[in-house]
């Protein structure tokens, strides 16, 4: 078994350091934030960092790396108070890792990819109509990571639209069903597959 320790992250190139440790803590959510600024211009990039906080009430966070270089969904997010949270399948994972291309603010990354934007009622921020799993999420603050210059945004979740096929009757949402992604380390992409559901654990009793 290989062995590293802090001294030799330090030592690494940047690209094995990259790799190494955005991989060895598993696998992460693959969502796209999709955002508007407020002249009208959507703005779409891919998420590994977004995270649950809580279900009552219903909160998201998500890491935003550091603000040193324009980061247009965050000043959107700003801006505007809102934006959309959107799985990501197997089937466009080449267009969703696209959109971490950097582009310049007056540039779509709709219209760099094959997504669609679907509007949806009093909602300004753009969905991807792709996506069978969507959510519109509101800002709610903002925590500075000293350690790492990084950002802790957290939002609360107004609404859920999630494919007919994918929710059981007990509110449990079956992500493989629609085959969304996972995404291991910064630019691989899994499949999901359910292998168990258990019931809520309990303490065995002592026999």
């Amino acid at each position: 078994m290989h062995h590293f320790n802090s001294i030799d992250f330090k030592n690494f190139s940047k690209v094995y350091r990259l790799n190494l440790i955005n991989s060895v803590t598993g696998y992460k959510s693959a969502n796209l934030i999709g955002s508007q600024s407020l002249d009208g211009k959507e703005n779409l990039a891919i998420f590994s960092s977004v995270i649950h906080l809580g279900s009552n009430p219903a909160l998201i966070g998500f890491i935003l790396r550091p603000t040193t270089v324009p980061r247009h969904t965050y000043s959107n997010i700003k801006s505007t108070g809102i934006f959309t949270l959107n799985a990501v399948t197997k089937k466009v994972i080449s267009d969703a890792h696209h959109t971490s291309a950097k582009y310049p603010d007056f540039i779509s990354e709709f219209d760099k990819t094959n997504f669609e934007v679907e509007k949806k009622e009093n909602w300004q921020a753009p969905f991807v109509k792709e996506s069978p799993l969507q959510m519109g999420c509101s800002f709610k603050n903002e925590y500075h990571i000293k350690e790492n210059d990084t950002i802790l945004i957290v939002a609360s979740i107004e609404h859920i639209f999630v494919s007919q096929t994918l929710l059981l009757d007990d509110g449990w949402v079956q992500l493989d069903k629609a085959g969304i992604v996972t995404i291991n380390g910064l630019d691989g992409y899994s499949e999901t597959k359910l292998l168990s559901r258990f019931k809520y654990a309990r303490p065995k009793r002592s026999e």
